[in-house]
């Protein structure tokens, strides 16, 4: 297999190497410093620095560089063994996806969502760079050829937009549409305020963790998955049926759902039931009779299987439920046969009814709007074909 462009020595490094070649250090000894689980050096590069056919224009670290080296070796994490200044882009996307998860689940908190979208997307932005140069990828702005600066003169390393845009991408198109949305979101809670969006993104902010955890195994090893550091969250409440609408039904800021339901629109309706866009757990009391497994709260199956497949029925359907306003149930309902019924009827009707009762879930309030769902269309044409008439004014 070829060598992978990203296993090789850092600047720094190659200065700390000449440096040992100096005091009299073998190139097998001085090899053995440099190798880690993350990244496989070979003694070529050590005898490349040594003969002079590489890195010429690198100045040897001096004897107290060398001496600070060689006092905090191996410098590594001992839960993972990731080095605390090579692997530091690695370290921190892993950390900032930890922080993010932790601040989600804290108590007392009313802007988990903001915060953890910030932080999740820094966490995925330090993935990608740590994949990019491992694999030789320049990921540094350019522009004619010359790397683009900021005004203290720093070098300008690609946002995770630019990230995902790349060719070079390694991530799935479930991955990077949800990516994708937590970046619309994060512009809209970056210029105005927002309320209540916890619980309208949680399906997405879920995926969002698994498909993270998923590429740090998948990219650089088993050893750096998160689920040892993060176990499941425990809560103290049930819901019942005028909770669980009021939870869905949360009137989400002008520019929150728009900005969702625009992203939405670009994609079909396989990529929205995409798990790796949203992800959906049921939580369902499990009764069995066997003792070991009594104590099981929650089940994950596969996808694809006919649970999987239940489901989605239960859940990717029914959330995702399309809404109506009600010139549109009206115009649905002259089409479907009563020609009279109009505006004033629709109102007298849902008023009768107190269909806008949220522990009904007929309807939900989306941007100061309300919209119908398919089950109060339904009912309206029950009561007409039932003979239901407007009450006399």
């Amino acid at each position: 297999m070829a060598r992978r462009a990203g296993n090789t020595l850092d600047k720094w490094e190659v200065g700390i190497v000449k440096a040992m070649l100096a005091r009299k250090y073998v190139p097998q000894d001085i090899q053995a410093y440099f190798s880690r689980p993350t990244r496989s050096i070979n003694h070529a590069r050590i005898s490349e620095i040594r003969d002079g056919s590489k890195h010429k224009a690198v100045k040897n670290a001096t004897d107290a560089e060398l001496d600070a080296f060689l006092d905090v070796w191996p410098n590594v994490d001992p839960a993972t063994g990731l080095h605390l200044k090579g692997d530091e882009l690695l370290i921190k996307a892993r950390e900032a996806m930890i922080a993010a998860v932790h601040t989600f689940n804290s108590a007392g908190l009313h802007f988990r969502a903001e915060l953890f979208i910030v932080t999740a997307i820094i966490a995925w932005t330090y993935l990608l760079h740590t994949y990019y140069k491992r694999e030789g990828v320049d990921y540094r702005y350019k522009k004619a050829g010359v790397v683009q600066k900021t005004p203290s003169g720093a070098e300008k390393y690609w946002e995770l937009s630019q990230c995902l845009a790349t060719g070079k991408c390694p991530l799935k198109a479930g991955v990077v549409n949800n990516l994708k949305f937590l970046i619309e979101i994060r512009h809209e809670i970056e210029h105005r305020s927002t309320n209540r969006i916890d619980d309208a993104l949680s399906a997405k902010l879920q995926a969002c963790c698994i498909n993270f955890n998923d590429a740090i195994k998948e990219l650089f090893g088993r050893e750096y998955a998160l689920e040892k550091r993060l176990p499941i969250a425990l809560q103290f409440v049930t819901f019942d049926g005028v909770q669980r609408t009021a939870l869905i039904g949360a009137d989400l800021p002008a520019h929150i759902a728009t900005a969702m339901d625009n992203f939405h629109k670009t994609l079909t309706e396989d990529e929205q039931k995409d798990p790796q866009f949203r992800f959906r757990v049921a939580f369902v009391p499990k009764v069995t009779g066997k003792a070991s497994n009594s104590d099981l709260a929650i089940e994950f199956i596969k996808p694809g299987s006919p649970e999987a497949e239940a489901v989605e029925r239960v859940l990717l359907k029914e959330v995702e439920r399309p809404k109506y306003l009600p010139s549109q149930v009206v115009a649905k309902a002259q089409a479907a046969g009563f020609p009279a019924f109009n505006m004033y009827d629709h109102t007298q009707l849902s008023n009768q009814l107190d269909a806008r009762n949220a522990g009904k879930g007929y309807g939900v309030m989306v941007a100061k709007t309300w919209y119908w769902y398919q089950n109060w269309y339904d009912k309206v044409i029950e009561k007409l074909g039932e003979g239901w008439v407007r009450p006399a004014k």
